[in-house]
């Protein structure tokens, strides 16, 4: 048992900030993303056994439980919006600011890599984001959803094409306002 317990503190201490940067990138505040991020961490506490003995194994675990914690409270997040549309609009303004924070001024090219990012279908979405923002290779962010490692690299190259397209048709749209 103190091995699995040695594996736990291990995990946590590598992976702790990286799953609260994913939370914070997926809900519309920093107080939602910490309740994320302290059910993970009890989650992968109760079953310390279950926490492969290789770091990599170890981290695709976590950010496995960690994407499943995240559906469970997006249907708490969807409740919520749909009772207060405002005050989901005022969470998100400040997720923008708190995600600002922790990378530094956000410019207007990153912004609009954001919202063209968040065009795309949810599954493209998060694959492109497991890859580009997390740092998972394309077959590690394919077992994290579930899918072949050939049906991720299809989807990955479709979803860098379809952002590649909305960015350029932002940028024209951007040259003829201007």
């Amino acid at each position: 048992m103190a091995d699995a317990r040695d594996r736990l503190t291990r995990l946590v201490g590598a992976e702790a900030a990286g799953l609260l940067a994913y939370f914070v990138r997926r809900v519309p505040n920093r107080e939602d993303a910490a309740d994320l991020l302290g059910e993970t961490l009890l989650a992968l506490a109760r079953r310390p056994d279950r926490i492969p003995d290789d770091p990599e194994g170890a981290r695709r675990w976590a950010f496995g439980v960690a994407r499943t914690v995240l559906r469970a409270g997006r249907r708490t997040f969807s409740i919520r919006t749909a009772r207060d549309a405002a005050a989901a609009e005022q969470l998100r303004d400040a997720a923008l600011l708190s995600i600002r924070e922790i990378g530094g001024p956000e410019d207007t090219e990153q912004r609009a890599v954001r919202e063209a990012v968040r065009m795309l279908p949810e599954r493209d979405r998060e694959l492109l984001m497991l890859v580009h923002w997390e740092g998972f290779s394309i077959e590690e962010a394919a077992a994290l959803l579930g899918m072949p490692g050939s049906s991720a690299r299809t989807r990955l190259a479709r979803a860098r094409q379809s952002l590649a397209a909305r960015l350029d048709v932002s940028d024209r749209v951007q040259a003829v306002q201007t």
